[in-house]
């Protein structure tokens, strides 16, 4: 009976969770941070392509609270990582220093990004490089309080669950396999994407003497507390489809107004919901509006080769134009038909309740405050982020306040340049320029070792996923190239550095047996 009453508590929590998302007036639909395409309101798809047995798995007893010595504070849980030996000095990485390149797990299971993300397992051989995987903790198999209903269930519980104990249980299982494996004197090179890529640049900042260097990709860690521009988002949306197609972009731009036009009939939410072919009848008209501004951003997001949604769904709106259904409405849906893919239903599928979906809502909620807003430049309806609205509905949902402040407190952001060309080094800020999230990246170079790297026509995360040699375009072959070099170099110079620092050590040693 205990379990049938916590299962239930649990899916009603759930159900408080992701409605709030459909129902509230604040923008929550902020398009998730992720290297593989998905939405806030959608699980990412994991892979069915089987796992090397090369990858194998490990837990590490992980502290719950690495920032206090309150009793509670010394509780530990497991934490899933994976490591992959076969390319690791040839079989004697630890006796010859060979690099492990580390891939910092995000804001879901690590299971399918072992599968997609092949920046590591591309470029091992080269390096002869140990592989690991770390989860973050609240996802996938790394759950404190024994039980993810436990884990999730309230603000005390959920307080655990930020950034700054992600990165800190990255460095204990770092220091952990280094000494597990002698391998004291490996340099360390950390990759994460999207939010990934923000935790692995923190990481360098904060840990540098865990990580030697860091490869930030897809990182939008200038899109806080308004150093960017609130409508930089959608506004690279708007572009990505004004270039694709014109037409597109004017039938987008249009249908706004026909959906609030059809909405205030009287039966209007029934044909909206007829011609748009809803899960559930609409409820109102943003539910409907909300599900097509995070089509249009998911396509714009993850417009990668060889598919790029956004000609895809951009081709399906035009060419409805030529058939006998040729309205303006017809249209819009014909491409969401072109980018989703012929389903039984549209718009408001039945509750997702996966730990992607409640745990990144809590890390906005707490202190993932991004400010993206719509201005009347885009095309899309006018809707500012209104902080105090979402502060308000954050507080309902859990009890507790949003820090907008903290990433910027914690991490820093303003006068980047000119703040990190004084003590930061060897971290690499990667970006497509037809990503979204490209307006809150690093976009010049901070110095001789921080740089930028950039490509006109990337998206989102591009360069970390798996190479693909039959339809990758020359632009991400130099892009993916130009980082594996950069990387070269700060390994080789580590080298060098170690190298004369042995050599200082033994004349000293000598000059002190000679006394």
């Amino acid at each position: 009976m205990p379990s049938s009453i916590a299962s239930y508590q649990w899916l009603l929590y759930i159900f408080t969770v992701i409605s709030s998302l459909q129902v509230s007036a604040t923008r929550f639909n902020i398009p998730r941070l992720s290297p593989t395409r998905g939405t806030i309101l959608q699980n990412p798809e994991i892979l069915s392509a089987t796992i090397s047995e090369d990858f194998q798995t490990f837990y590490y007893n992980q502290t719950l609270d690495h920032f206090n010595y309150r009793p509670e504070s010394y509780s530990t849980f497991q934490q899933r990582y994976v490591i992959n030996f076969k390319y690791w000095g040839g079989g004697a990485g630890a006796d010859a220093n060979a690099p492990i390149f580390v891939y910092l797990g995000a804001e879901e299971p690590l299971d399918g990004d072992i599968s997609v993300i092949g920046f590591l397992t591309d470029n091992a051989a080269r390096f002869n490089a140990l592989l690991v995987y770390i989860e973050h903790r609240y996802y996938g198999k790394s759950i404190p309080f024994g039980s993810r209903e436990e884990a999730l269930k309230n603000a005390s519980t959920l307080g655990y669950f930020n950034s700054a104990q992600a990165i800190t249980d990255y460095a204990e299982i770092l220091l952990h396999i280094k000494e597990k494996y002698n391998a004291r004197h490996s340099p360390v090179i950390v990759i994460g994407g999207s939010y990934g890529g923000m935790l692995a640049a923190w990481f360098r900042l904060k840990y540098p003497h865990a990580a030697l260097g860091a490869l930030a990709s897809s990182a939008p860690i200038l899109y806080f507390d308004d150093i960017t521009p609130q409508n930089g988002y959608y506004s690279i949306v708007t572009r990505d489809f004004r270039e694709a197609s014109e037409t597109c972009y004017e039938t987008i731009m249009k249908s706004w107004a026909e959906i609030e036009k059809v909405a205030s009939k009287p039966d209007g939410l029934s044909i909206l919901s007829k011609k748009f072919r809803t899960c559930k009848p609409l409820k109102d008209l943003y539910e409907l509006e909300d599900y097509l501004e995070l089509v249009y951003a998911d396509a714009a997001q993850y417009n990668q080769p060889p598919k790029y949604p956004v000609n895809m769904l951009c081709g399906g709106i035009d060419g409805a134009a030529l058939g006998t259904d040729n309205d303006i409405l017809s249209k819009i849906f014909a491409g969401v038909v072109a980018s989703k893919g012929n389903k039984t239903c549209y718009v408001n599928p039945p509750i997702n309740g996966s730990e992607t979906a409640v745990g990144y809502r809590w890390q906005t909620c707490s202190e993932m405050v991004m400010p993206i807003g719509i201005d009347n430049t885009t095309m899309f309806p006018p809707d500012p982020f209104d902080l105090s609205n979402y502060i308000d509905d954050c507080k309902k949902l859990y009890g507790v306040s949003p820090r907008p402040h903290w990433v910027t407190t914690y991490y820093g952001g303003y006068d980047i340049k000119l703040i990190l060309q004084r003590f930061a080094s060897n971290i690499i800020f990667s970006n497509g320029l037809r990503d979204p999230y490209s307006s809150g990246g690093v976009l010049e170079d901070i110095s001789k070792s921080v740089v930028a790297i950039h490509t006109v026509n990337g998206s989102h995360c591009l360069d970390i996923l798996r190479a693909n040699q039959d339809s990758d375009p020359d632009w991400l072959v130099m892009q993916r190239k130009a980082e594996v070099e950069i990387i070269e170099g700060w390994i080789s110079k580590y080298y060098a550095d170690l190298q004369s620092n042995n050599r200082n050590c033994t004349q000293n040693k000598r000059k002190g047996n000679n006394k």
